[in-house]
Parts: C-alpha cells; structure tokens; sequence
C-alpha cells in the first residue's frame, strides 16, 4: 500500500511545482531609461548588458531602452563618459538608470559642439558674401536677378562654398555615426583587444544612411555579422596611419 502511494503523491507534488517553476524562469521584456545623475538630462547610446544571456541593447535619443530578462539576471549598465552599473533584476517595474558621470564626458561633449559651431560659423560667412542657396540657385533666381545668380553659381566664393558644404556634410554625418557606433560598443560586443577594435571599425564602419534606419539590434548583429570575417583575415588588413 505504502508502494502505492508514494508515486502518486510524487506525482501530485511534481505537477503543483512545475507552474511555479515555468514561471520563476519566465522571460520578459524589462524596460527602462537613463539619466545623468542627480538632473533629468537623458542619455542616448548607453549600452545595456544581460550577463547571463550575453545580449546587448543600447538606449535609444530619449534614452530609453528595452531587453529581454528573467528574474535574477544581472545587468551591466555602460557609457563612455559614465561609471559602470550592475543591477540585479528582482521585478518587471521599469527601470531608472542614474548614471554618475566622469571627467571624460564634457570634453567629448564640448569637441562636438564646437565642430557644429564652427561648420555653422563658416556657412554664415558665406551668406553675409550673398550666397543664399550653398552655390546652388534655384531656376527662378536667374529671373529675379541673373546677376545674383550668375555669381552663386560660377564665383570662386560659390565653388569654395560647394566645397566646404561637401565637406561638413561628411563631418556632420561622421559625428551622428560616432554617437553610437563607438569603441566601447565593439569592443564589448566582440571581446577584441583595443588595437584590432581600432581596426575592425576603420573596416567595417556603417554609413550615415545605413545607420538612420537601423536600431540597437541592428546595429549590433552587423557587428557580430563582420566579426567572424574579421578574425580569419584580420593579419591582411593594414592599421591606418594617423597623422
């Protein structure tokens, strides 16, 4: 009788745990956003951390961000220009993510900013010179005044301003690409000693185009698309000089 019992009983203990089993590893979608310590100032492109399943997500310009977690991982909160953060996931309440920042960050903050200022600076020079249309005047200002026109198109002023507009296009593009796609994200993601993730970027850096239609996901698996490619054929491609 006592034979008899007990696997039933086993049974029955088995089936009352393993609902509470499933749901203690149940994942989920924990959602969160970041700010700079002690001010509501957002940060973008900061990179989040699952450290059990290894999957990285990075904030998006509000600073929001979204990763898959179960109770119990531990999530590695990263920002050049911020101290580091570990948190222990215990709930699916939204997170807030203080980020204490470093010496580093004003500088990148300010070299930025100055770039903008000074491309802007130039722009304006150009337009107190009667330039109005970055050497590109449209149709109907050869009817209102050809003359104006004639000379926003074929002056040296004109061709240097086409020039200089070609060139700050690319700058200005290059520092919206570097706000996401930066070292601290590949070298985190690919696990790279610093001088290949130096050159694993100059190889493999995403267009402006490219990057305005991709999200974090996106982003990262092209790196881990390139990364594979990178170790076999690393030793033939040549550091770039800089000068």
């Amino acid at each position: 009788m006592y034979i008899n019992i007990r696997p039933a009983y086993f049974l029955l203990i088995v089936l009352f745990c393993l609902p509470l089993l499933s749901s203690a590893q149940q994942t989920f979608t924990l959602k969160g956003i970041f700010f700079r310590k002690s001010s509501d100032v957002r940060i973008a492109s900061a990179t989040v951390t699952n450290l059990k399943s290894q999957q990285i997500m990075m904030s998006d310009e509000l600073g929001g961000f979204s990763i898959p977690v179960s109770k119990g991982d531990t999530l590695l909160f990263k920002k050049t220009g911020y101290t580091n953060q570990i948190q222990v996931v215990g709930s699916a309440n939204d997170l807030v993510v203080y980020m204490q920042p470093i010496i580093v960050l004003p500088e990148v903050t300010i070299q930025g900013q100055s770039t903008k200022q000074e491309i802007n600076g130039v722009m304006n020079d150009y337009r107190s010179k009667g330039l109005y249309f970055d050497g590109h005047p449209p149709l109907m200002a050869f009817i209102a005044s050809p003359l104006t026109a004639f000379y926003e198109l074929f002056s040296s002023d004109a061709i240097n301003e086409r020039h200089f507009a070609k060139f700050s296009k690319n700058e200005l593009e290059a520092i919206e690409v570097n706000k996401r796609y930066t070292p601290e994200l590949v070298k985190q993601v690919t696990k790279l000693p610093d001088e290949d993730v130096v050159k694993f970027m100059q190889q493999y850096t995403p267009s402006y185009e490219d990057m305005r239609g991709w999200n974090d996901y996106t982003l990262i698996s092209h790196i881990k698309h390139y990364l594979e490619y990178y170790k076999k054929h690393k030793d033939g491609i040549e550091l770039q000089r800089l000068y």
